[in-house]
């Protein structure tokens, strides 16, 4: 795969300020073995690594859902998302992110991600079965987290694009009394491809 320098254009801050302690990447997930993009800060880590369409659609198919919600939440440009704090020492402190303040450009649209109350109230009037809307709820990350230094999670975050879809992507959250601000580009959601050897969940 090319390298990050040929495909997407230096990650910007939009605090100038700020710009200096950001760093970015893009690589082969060693685990999951299919393309990430990630940005680092002195004090916070974030990971997006694609799914393939038929990762989720078998996730959700086993956890009760029926084959035409799975394939909804399939084409949704779904990734797996790692969000770290790694502040340290004198700078240690908790950090803070609202998924409700990014902001996702595709083809000259804006658009906000598809979070977990945005699906809650689809899965209602569609009376999915409670145990299904519970298995989805906690498969994705969460709209809202504070991490005290040293603590992570993941979870599945949905950009509402289809496969194969490009995407700048502008993150915030607050760390050490400020908020900051990134922007990655080209970012791309998983075609719907089905290779034969799918990497397991």
């Amino acid at each position: 795969m090319p390298r990050l320098a040929t495909l997407l254009p230096t990650l910007m801050c939009l605090c100038p300020a700020l710009v200096l302690g950001l760093t970015d990447s893009q690589g082969i997930d060693e685990e999951a073995r299919l393309p990430y993009w990630q940005v680092d800060d002195s004090g916070m880590s974030l990971r997006l690594i694609q799914r393939l369409p038929d990762q989720t659609r078998g996730y959700f198919l086993a956890r009760k859902f029926g084959a035409s919600d799975a394939n909804t939440i399939a084409n949704s440009c779904v990734f797996q998302t790692v969000f770290r704090n790694l502040s340290s020492g004198t700078e240690a402190g908790p950090l803070e992110y609202d998924l409700r303040e990014w902001r996702v450009l595709s083809d000259g649209h804006e658009q906000n991600l598809k979070l977990r109350e945005d699906w809650a109230k689809q899965w209602q009037q569609q009376k999915i079965p409670n145990p299904a809307q519970i298995a989805f709820e906690w498969s994705l990350l969460p709209t809202w987290q504070r991490y005290n230094p040293g603590d992570y999670n993941w979870g599945m975050t949905t950009f509402n694009l289809h496969p194969g879809s490009r995407f700048d992507l502008t993150m915030t959250w607050r760390q050490a009394g400020r908020k900051k601000s990134a922007t990655i580009h080209a970012i791309q959601c998983a075609p719907d491809i089905h290779p034969e050897n799918t990497p397991g969940e």
